[in-house]
Formats: structure tokens, sequence, C-alpha cells
């Protein structure tokens, strides 16, 4: 008989996250005051939302963050609600918080992202000992969100190249300078989306296949293993050494927007990391995002809504198999 691979070790930091808040009114609009439904908080943040779908497709990832003041204490209280693993660096600044306004009016989602607090050099510290010290050492392990404010790029660049070194596979999932720094160092996998990779690459990618050529680039280069491309509307592409595809996006009317990527992520993450083969990748990450769509506020992919859309997801292989 034949034994079952291990599952693999998973982690994700995310270093800036948020307690995101959850609301509805009538109509948007100056002046007046709106009356709010009763508000809803979940636990927010890049890395937070990828370890929330991971375990509803059957994995668990360590969270690695840090938390501060009441707003922090909540987003900690509401990771063990959801029985999720938290590994919490404290900091002295407050954790800030996100919200998300639905306009039933329009049927429009609004979404306010605050400036996070600023990290002390000793708290960037903690959190890199943190991950150091984590054990087992994660076979993968997922960067999401954006940097802290103060935060020097170049730091996710060194954290980058050290887990590298020690076999540990980084997927990221950054914008500005910070995608820019993590891919200067070089990682396992990098998830984009189309605005993002064009400011990281100065130039415009108006069709399939300018962004397919710039994909394959950041491979040749040694910038990263695996690229995937958020494309909105127009779906999504997978890019590896002798491989590509494309999937359309799935037609579905989005009830909202929050954490879609982070599901993206998740699906690639998750079969990727079991050895499974990249169409089957790519057609999990659609579904995930796309159950994601269908879920209000931050409510994320439902594991029986991403079963039931994985089979509706079509792969167009580009290169490769």
């Amino acid at each position: 008989m034949t034994k079952a691979k291990p599952a693999p070790v998973l982690a994700t930091l995310t270093l800036n996250p948020a307690l995101d808040l959850q609301t509805g009114v009538d109509i948007v609009e100056p002046e007046n005051k709106l009356r709010c439904d009763v508000a809803r908080q979940d636990a927010g943040g890049g890395g937070v939302n990828v370890a929330r779908v991971l375990g509803r497709l059957g994995g668990r990832a360590t969270c690695i963050l840090p938390l501060g003041g009441p707003a922090g204490q909540a987003l900690q209280a509401r990771l063990a609600d959801e029985g999720l693993d938290a590994l919490v660096v404290p900091i002295a600044g407050e954790t800030r918080q996100s919200f998300t306004v639905f306009d039933r009016s329009r049927g429009a989602e609004f979404r306010f992202v605050l400036p996070g607090p600023k990290l002390k050099a000793g708290e960037v510290r903690a959190l890199e000992t943190a991950l150091a010290d984590l054990s087992p050492a994660p076979d993968v392990l997922v960067v999401s969100g954006s940097l802290p404010a103060g935060m020097d790029p170049t730091r996710l660049a060194r954290l980058a190249a050290r887990v590298r070194r020690q076999g540990v596979k980084l997927a990221l999932d950054a914008s500005g300078e910070g995608l820019g720094a993590g891919l200067e160092a070089g990682v396992w996998l990098v998830k984009p989306n189309l605005r993002e990779l064009q400011q990281c690459l100065g130039r415009d990618l108006p069709d399939l296949s300018s962004q397919l050529s710039a994909a394959r680039g950041l491979i040749d280069d040694g910038r990263a293993a695996w690229v995937a491309l958020s494309l909105g509307r127009q779906g999504a592409l997978l890019v590896g050494a002798g491989f590509a595809a494309h999937a359309p996006a799935l037609p579905i009317t989005p009830v909202s927007t929050v954490g879609a990527g982070d599901s993206f992520l998740a699906g690639l993450v998750w079969e990727l990391s079991r050895g499974r083969p990249p169409r089957q990748a790519l057609a999990t990450a659609v579904a995930a995002a796309s159950a994601t769509l269908m879920s209000p506020g931050s409510g994320m992919a439902r594991s029986a809504d991403i079963r039931r859309l994985r089979p509706g997801v079509r792969i167009e292989v580009l290169a490769g198999g």
C-alpha cells in the first residue's frame, strides 16, 4: 500500500492586518446621516484571508501577524472564534480597521481602507524571529497584503532571500515597492493583478500576448517560478517554466469583492504545494475566487460553493500540459 504523502506545512505572514467591519445602508449620499445596519466584524488582512480559505479547502495554516490595541485584541478573538492558528507579535501601535459599506440603492460596495500603524524596528525583528522559530518550519510561506507604514521594502526582499535559502517556498501577493522588492529577491509564486504588474514593470500590458510575455520574462529572469496574473473579468493567467494556461472568469454577479484575490491565491497554494497539476491548481483558484465573490462582506468562499463551481471552470492550456 502506498503511504499517503503528508500534508504540506503552511504559514501566512500578514504585515498589516485589519479588523474588517461590514455594514449596509439604503443609499450613500453626502451630508445626511447614514443609518447603517448592524455591523459585522471579521479578522482581515491578506494572509488571514488566505489561511481562512486554505482551511476550507482542507488545509491548515499558521497566521503570523502583529497586533496591538483594542482592535488587535478584537481581531485576535475573531481568529480564535474561527479556530485559526495564530502566532501574534504584540506591537505598541493600534491595529487598523477597514470597513465596507453596501449601498442597496446602487447594488454597489464601497470599501474604505485605513492606514495601519508604523512598526518599530524591534517589532519587525520580532516578526522575523517568530517566523524563523516556527516549528516545524513551513513548506510554504504566504506573504500577502500591504506593507506597514514606514517599513523599508528591502526588509521584505531580505526575508524572501532568507526563506529561500532555508528551502521554504514563498508565495507573494503584494503591490508597489513590496512587489518589486520581493521579485528582486526571487519567489516561488507571485500573484499580482494586472494593474500591479503594469506598475511594477513600467509598461502597459494590453492583451493576453503581452501579459504572457511579461510573466515569462519574470520566470526567465529567476524572479519567480510561478506567475499567477489576476485579470478581473478577463479571468486569470498561470505561467511556469514550460507551462501557461488561461482561465476565463465564471459568469458570476459579484456580491462582494473582498478577499477574492486572497481566495485565488489560497487555491493555487493548496494545489501546487501538494504537487497537483498546474491546470488543476488554476481551476481550484478560479473556483475559490468566484465563491468568494458570491459571499457577502468578508465571509469568503464556502467549501460547498468551491466544489460546486470548480467543474465549470474552463482551462485553456497555452503551453505544456
